[in-house]
């Protein structure tokens, strides 16, 4: 493994840093998430247009940049620094993905060209608040644990002459309030003999009705998304109405392979964010004096700041190599959502009496980590699940009432 970057990562790291540095301070930031959009539309096409953001992991025969999802989890570090509020996650390490690895080769070539370039944004929509588990970070995504289940709840598909209809609700989909696509999971075959599937939807489909969610995270914007008798297409089956759903393939392994690369891209973000709040942090402490002395030069203080360096440092080497082997991506997600919330904790204290106002900066990044954590964790359930997938429980023998019997005897 050769973990030195290339000039080209590193160029576009520069590039990147210098754009979000004049356009995405924290003023910018606050003004943006409370657009309709949630976000700044125009620096969402000067990052398209100029780096090929949302399409740095899409190929290049679909308009893409054709890089490694490395390269993505590299950009993700950049965007997390300054909590860029954008549709990249959502466009691009959820929903882009899932379509160059289930859609027909129809599919590919109408929807991703138009992501690649930001002209299009996507959501995924899964029901309940079970986004962690739909991508298999804190457990197995079978079904009937995440999807709604039963005869009532999620989403449901029935099959039409020319289509597909879904009917039900989502509470809880990031960028649901404003993406042009929604790939949504959804009920099919009815009770005995339900599967989960996804359909795509269009952002203009009738009977579709769509309001933005109140968030503890505003850079993180979520939408209420309900589908009322809305017409779909299967992802990855033909389109001809006749095709039997059993014909169409089995997403949960796409999720899974979606869920390890976006966690990766969330550990960098949450990794960038924890860096620049320490950074700030540092520079108040060295500016701020007490008793006539910087705090900053006090023994405690500098204790605490080199406990937090060595965590995010720490976190960051586990990003960096989940970048490279995706497998580890839930690990690292845990890792870095831990180092965010204990700093962007400690940066609130450090910051004295002016840190606990709700309005400063610093409540940006504790908000980050607590909406992160909500959505994609918490932290014990990612490593206990990473644990579980790395073998390190093994299965418990059959009981016995030998109490001198040895584990190894009861084993047989």
């Amino acid at each position: 493994m050769d973990a030195a970057f290339t000039a080209e990562q590193d160029e576009m790291r520069r590039t990147l840093r210098e754009i979000l540095a004049k356009h995405c301070g924290p003023d910018e930031v606050k003004a943006a998430v409370r657009t309709g959009a949630g976000h700044d539309p125009g620096l969402w096409q000067q990052l398209s247009r100029r780096l090929g953001l949302p399409g740095l992991a899409i190929a290049e025969e679909y308009g893409g940049v054709g890089c490694a999802p490395a390269d993505l989890v590299l950009a993700c570090e950049e965007t997390g620094r300054v909590l860029l509020p954008s549709p990249l996650l959502a466009t691009a390490a959820l929903a882009a993905p899932l379509v160059a690895a289930l859609g027909t080769a129809a599919q590919r070539s109408a929807l991703l060209p138009a992501l690649a370039a930001g002209e299009l944004t996507a959501a995924l929509a899964v029901p309940g608040p079970a986004l962690s588990t739909a991508l298999a970070l804190t457990g197995d995504n079978a079904p009937g644990d995440w999807a709604g289940g039963g005869r009532a709840g999620g989403v449901q598909a029935r099959a039409v002459a020319g289509g597909w209809r879904l009917y039900g609700e989502v509470a809880q989909v990031l960028d649901g309030h404003s993406a042009g696509l929604l790939l949504v999971a959804a009920h099919t075959g009815g009770f005995a003999r339900a599967r989960t599937l996804l359909f795509l939807v269009r952002g203009d489909a009738p009977g579709l009705v769509r309001a933005r969610q109140t968030t503890l995270d505003e850079t993180r914007p979520q939408g209420r998304v309900q589908l009322r008798d809305v017409p779909a297409e299967l992802l990855g089956a033909d389109p001809d109405p006749g095709t039997a759903p059993g014909a169409a393939p089995d997403p949960l392994a796409a999720l899974t392979a979606a869920g390890r690369h976006a966690a990766a891209v969330l550990a960098a973000e949450a990794v960038g964010a924890a860096g620049h709040a320490l950074a700030r942090t540092v520079d108040h402490v060295r500016r701020r004096e007490q008793f006539g002395r910087p705090v900053g030069s006090f023994q405690a203080v500098k204790h605490r700041l080199a406990d937090l360096y060595v965590q995010v440092q720490a976190a960051r080497s586990a990003v960096y190599y989940a970048a490279w082997d995706a497998e580890q991506g839930g690990l690292a997600l845990a890792q870095a959502l831990e180092a965010l919330r204990v700093t962007a904790g400690e940066a609130i204290q450090l910051h004295g009496g002016i840190g606990f106002t709700w309005e400063h900066d610093a409540h940006l990044y504790f908000k980050r980590a607590a909406g992160d954590e909500l959505l994609f964790g918490p932290v014990h359930r990612l490593r206990g699940h990473a644990a579980q997938q790395a073998g390190l429980f093994a299965a418990a023998g059959p009981a016995t009432s030998d109490p001198s019997a040895t584990p190894e005897k009861a084993a047989v």
